[in-house]
């Protein structure tokens, strides 16, 4: 969830004219059809915010917050249910998840299994690629995909002006791969853990569900990747030729090198121990009688403070600098109007009218909601367009009596983000990298010939998938 401050627009007067007067026309425009003035406040404020975070990104709290305060004012909601739907579990989580991950971070331990990882490939070129895509899921669903995409960035960054090569399509291939990975875990975006929490899914269901379905999905990824980059891998070929195998391990034992041996060894014994609890939470929550997900905050927050108990001398630094307070706040504010949607019956208006739309049939419905939240994904940041379906999946669950529409809501959102440069957290974030370090600026049209097949051929795999398991 890191914050990405490139050369974005922080907005002209014109700008702001424009956003208000398009808002203005959206709420006379659902008053006009919903002739009802709480549920027009609160999806006009819903909307703005969508609208105000691609505008003005570097605003969004801001703009997050006054909305809060309007519905206030206006009741559509009271402050009751506000803090309730602000959803304390999730970011709970998430503070104790990136506590653990800025552990690992300052231990080298990610640097030191991509070097291992790489040295296996012993620098064939085509190995070494499929090497950095399947590092780039795996991390991404064990610490989340922002994590994995900065160090996984600065590798191939590093990697490609040792060889002299250009980085670009690099990049972009290891972002693909690092979105994929992100469904397979609770763990590796944060619309994973607000769906296990709010749809009763476990660790072991998304083992059982996502990660079969993603790791499928890479695989073709994968091929499609080496055919698109054949070119590229050619290229590279010819470099590590020229190269002694001397050299280029040195490139990696010192681009990994362990400072602290005692901190390396302590740092990845917690996070092991974190992921095994995580894996294990709800067998153990039946054992001991625990309320379901008790323990997926719990060990999460409880490897956190074993961290700062340990770390003393950084705890602070942990708590103040790795976990992101702007990212977590807007999601709370953001969780909360979404909250708002289903308080007022507007998430209720909208799944009955998806319910009539698929004939109670969930032979429509998953490719319908799967489709959707991928395509609007590709819009906007994942996480809104999850925040705006949770209600809706909630409702139609009850309907339908299954969970399936759930895996259509995660993996629509998770793929839909390779569509465009700002489908997800990520992409932004490795961009933001290449154009700092490199002056390379991505365009659109370039992005999408590769970003289209990287995000339609796993949701045509994912629909396949969920329509053979419902």
């Amino acid at each position: 969830m890191a914050e990405f401050e490139g050369k974005e627009t922080v907005g002209t007067p014109k700008e702001f004219v424009i956003y208000l007067a398009v808002n203005i026309a959206i709420g006379f425009g659902l008053y006009f059809l919903l002739h009802n003035m709480q549920q027009t406040l609160a999806g006009t404020i819903f909307i703005a915010l969508v609208i105000g975070t691609l505008m003005f990104w570097r605003f969004r709290v801001g703009i997050a917050f006054i909305g809060i305060v309007i519905l206030l004012l206006t009741r559509t909601i009271d402050l009751q249910h506000t803090l309730e739907f602000m959803n304390l579990d999730v970011i709970l989580f998430l503070v104790g998840m990136m506590t653990i991950v800025g552990l690992l971070r300052r231990s080298g331990f990610f640097r030191w299994l991509l070097a291992k990882a790489l040295k296996i490939s012993k620098f064939r070129p085509n190995l070494l690629m499929l090497i950095i895509l399947f590092m780039s899921g795996l991390m991404a669903a064990l610490v989340d995909e922002v994590t994995s995409i900065l160090f996984i960035t600065a590798l191939v960054l590093d990697l490609c002006d040792y060889y002299e090569v250009n980085p670009v399509n690099y990049i972009i291939s290891v972002v693909l791969a690092t979105n994929i990975g992100s469904s397979w875990t609770v763990l590796g975006n944060p619309i994973g853990i607000l769906i296990a929490l709010r749809s009763g899914l476990t660790f072991e269901d998304f083992i059982q569900t996502a990660f079969p379905i993603g790791l499928i999905s890479l695989i073709i990824l994968m091929g499609v990747i080496l055919l698109w980059q054949r070119g590229d891998l050619h290229l590279l070929g010819q470099k590590v030729e020229s190269k002694t195998r001397a050299s280029e391990e040195g490139f990696l034992d010192q681009w990994a090198k362990i400072e602290d041996r005692g901190f390396f060894l302590g740092s990845a014994v917690i996070f092991i121990l974190v992921i095994i609890g995580l894996a294990l939470h709800y067998r153990m929550e039946l054992a001991l009688g625990l309320e379901h997900n008790t323990l997926l905050v719990a060990i999460a927050i409880c490897g956190a403070g074993v961290v700062m108990l340990w770390k003393r001398a950084l705890a602070r630094e942990l708590l103040m600098r790795d976990v992101d307070w702007w990212t977590l706040i807007f999601f709370m504010f953001l969780f909360a109007k979404a909250g708002c949607l289903k308080y007022v019956g507007l998430t209720d208006i909208i799944s009955d009218s998806l319910y009539q739309l698929g004939g109670g049939s969930l032979l429509v419905l998953i490719p319908i909601v799967l489709w959707i939240s991928g395509f609007t994904s590709a819009a906007c940041d994942n996480v809104l367009v999850v925040a705006t379906f949770v209600p809706i999946i909630q409702d139609l669950t009850l309907q339908l009596g299954t969970p399936i529409l759930w895996w259509s809501l995660l993996l629509g959102s998770c793929y839909g983000g390779n569509m465009t440069m700002v489908g997800s957290t990520a992409n932004i974030v490795a961009l933001g990298i290449l154009e700092d370090r490199k002056g390379i600026h991505m365009t659109f049209g370039y992005w999408i010939k590769i970003g289209l097949l990287g995000s339609v051929i796993p949701m045509a795999i994912g629909t396949l998938a969920l329509l053979i398991i419902r």
